[in-house]
């Protein structure tokens, strides 16, 4: 037996997507910060704030905005200038 076999598989990091509520790594998904200068993408997914999870698809996106899940995520009253930077940034994303 070699040392390579007895290696403890890596933790990958799971998160639920606020749009769908489905479960998945945690780099596959798009974090929303809110952090004192407010809400936005975090594309690190390293800036400090309570944080939320979208998947990169059109239909997440406005399930979470529409619905208000992403505001209730974040425990926070999205403004009306958040609202479009966040809604802009889901028109870039492609249809699926």
């Amino acid at each position: 037996m070699s040392k390579t076999d007895n290696k403890p598989k890596k933790h990958i990091p799971q998160r639920t997507c606020v749009g769908c509520r489905e479960v998945n790594e945690k780099r596959t998904l798009v974090r929303i910060v809110k952090s004192p200068e407010g809400v936005c993408v975090d594309p690190t997914g390293r800036m400090p704030g309570r944080g939320a999870y979208l998947h990169d698809a059109k239909e997440c996106w406005e399930k979470g905005l529409k619905r208000g899940a992403l505001a209730r995520a974040l425990k926070t009253e999205l403004t009306p200038a958040e609202t479009e930077t966040l809604t802009a940034y889901m028109e870039s994303l492609q249809e699926s």
